[in-house]
């Protein structure tokens, strides 16, 4: 695993800590150094599919401030048609949150904005039967925690593609492009639970801004590890480069 070399897509402000938070905690789930992490600033413009090529895989995090229902992300189309490429050419790739959000839009699927079904902090999956057969998900258990941050989620998955996990709030929270190395989550599995609780209180003005200090303190302490969801990325690693 030391020669392989990963492309972040990132969609968070130079001025935004996350945007390093991200690429470390990346690199601490798959277990790679961060230099064979490097990040790639969408909001700059997304690279060409022969500079993703120039990697072993791609990997896409979420985003603080940017809405997939909204596309408002600056360089957003060009975005999605990346992705479309990126599927197309069987490129080994995870996307988490925003990266999830961003696959299903450009595939063909739905995103919406469901603030009244929030997700943030550490919440119980199922997987579907489905999942069972997947080479990554089917290691898991059939219920498992993940940390979570969202309030756009998907109504319809693209059609044709794999449905691999569900939450009470959000039913469809992970999914496979069959075929091809390509899997993207709605949760973060690159997130522990310190790492969740940083991310919370980052951007505390977006999800929860009428909490007091006490109320925010008690909502962190709800948050779990996610050890199961946590081992995802280092097995997408082996399953795909042995």
């Amino acid at each position: 695993m030391r020669s392989l070399r990963l492309l972040l897509l990132q969609a968070r402000h130079a001025s935004d800590p996350m945007r390093d938070h991200e690429h470390r905690c990346f690199a601490d789930r798959t277990g790679l150094a961060p230099a064979q992490i490097v990040p790639h600033d969408l909001l700059s413009g997304p690279p060409t599919l022969a500079q993703v090529r120039a990697f072993d895989g791609l990997l896409m995090g979420g985003s603080g401030d940017f809405l997939v229902s909204q596309g408002d992300q600056p360089n957003f189309e060009p975005t999605l048609a990346l992705l479309r490429d990126v599927v197309a050419a069987r490129v080994p790739t995870f996307a988490s949150c925003y990266g999830f959000q961003a696959m299903v839009h450009a595939l063909g699927g739905e995103v919406i904005h469901d603030p009244e079904n929030i997700e943030v902090g550490t919440f119980e999956l199922s997987l579907t039967e489905e999942a069972r057969r997947d080479e990554l998900f089917g290691a898991l258990p059939r219920r498992f925690v993940a940390q979570q941050g969202h309030k756009d989620r998907a109504a319809r998955l693209p059609e044709g593609l794999v449905h691999l996990a569900s939450s009470e709030r959000a039913p469809y929270q992970a999914l496979r492009v069959p075929g091809a190395p390509v899997w993207a989550v709605q949760f973060h599995p690159e997130l522990d639970r310190d790492g969740s609780c940083t991310r919370y209180r980052h951007y505390l003005e977006n999800y929860s801004p009428e909490l007091s200090p006490e109320e925010v303190e008690a909502a962190m302490a709800s948050f779990e590890d996610s050890p199961e969801a946590s081992a995802l990325l280092g097995r997408f690693l082996r399953v795909v480069f042995g």
